[in-house]
């Protein structure tokens, strides 16, 4: 649908209305500030430091099973210690009874390796409690502040939302009754320029928020509401100061409403 006939000044008026729907909007989100991020982080890290626990609970699973294994080669070597010693008494030379010594000493060795595994195994279950233990005290402290920090963002977002989304339909209304050339440039402009600010008045000679003046000629071509003008160095549209006062006013009208 093409869009209906309307003046510059209309126009004007009703990019700078945009404006500051826009700039209510970036006011709420700003309130919100980093919160979002912080909330995301901190489940990030929550799930990291459950990820690790599970982890470090298996890890004592495995330990554990290796000292039960180790306890069980212990037993079958003394076992087969026994029966050696037995079949030393019965040997018919002296080869048989080195033979089976060898047997006997290979097995003491066996259970002394097996013993020491069995040491190391208890101080890695030492170590691994160790960090649990300072896992679980970390994952407490960060599920706390994760719950603070929910809990402030569940309250500005309860606060702000149901406005936001107001605003945000409102935006949307004003955009379809400017023509799309306009929305584009505008939407460039406030991508570009910082506090996203496309649309400014002229303040005390300057553009808004700038230092750069603007010569009195241009003032007055700003101020006759003829034409769109832009600021030479940042590519803001420039609107009077009496337009720019006129609009708030009509504005934070619609924003107590809200």
């Amino acid at each position: 649908m093409a869009k209906k006939e309307v003046t510059v000044e209309q126009k004007l008026r009703a990019l700078y209305d945009l404006q500051l729907i826009d700039s209510r909007v970036d006011e709420i989100r700003n309130v919100r500030g980093e919160l979002p991020l912080e909330v995301e982080d901190l489940e990030d890290e929550v799930a990291g430091l459950n990820k690790r626990l599970e982890k470090l609970t298996n890890d004592l699973d495995t330990i554990a099973t290796g000292i039960k294994d180790k306890k069980n080669l212990i037993e079958e070597a003394k076992a087969l210690i026994k029966k050696y010693g037995e079949q030393q008494k019965n040997v018919r030379n002296n080869r048989e009874y080195n033979s089976l010594s060898k047997e006997i000493e290979f097995q003491e060795l066996e259970i002394q390796l097996a013993e020491k595994h069995i040491k190391e195994h208890k101080a890695q279950i030492v170590q691994k409690n160790e960090i649990i233990d300072q896992t679980k005290q970390k994952l407490g402290e960060r599920n706390q502040h994760l719950s603070h920090k929910k809990g402030e963002l569940d309250a500005i977002l309860a606060e702000t939302e149901k406005e936001e989304q107001s605003l945000i339909a409102k935006s949307e209304d004003y955009q379809q009754e400017i023509e799309e050339r306009l929305i584009s440039a505008y939407k460039r402009i406030r991508k570009n320029v910082k506090n996203g600010l496309a649309v400014v008045p002229i303040e005390r000679g300057a553009s808004g928020g700038s230092f750069f003046t603007i010569p009195p000629q241009v003032q007055m071509e700003i101020a006759s509401r003829k034409k769109i003008i832009t600021d030479e160095h940042s590519g803001r549209i420039l609107v009077d100061q009496e337009l720019a006062r006129e609009e708030k006013e009509k504005m934070q009208a619609l924003f107590s409403k809200l």
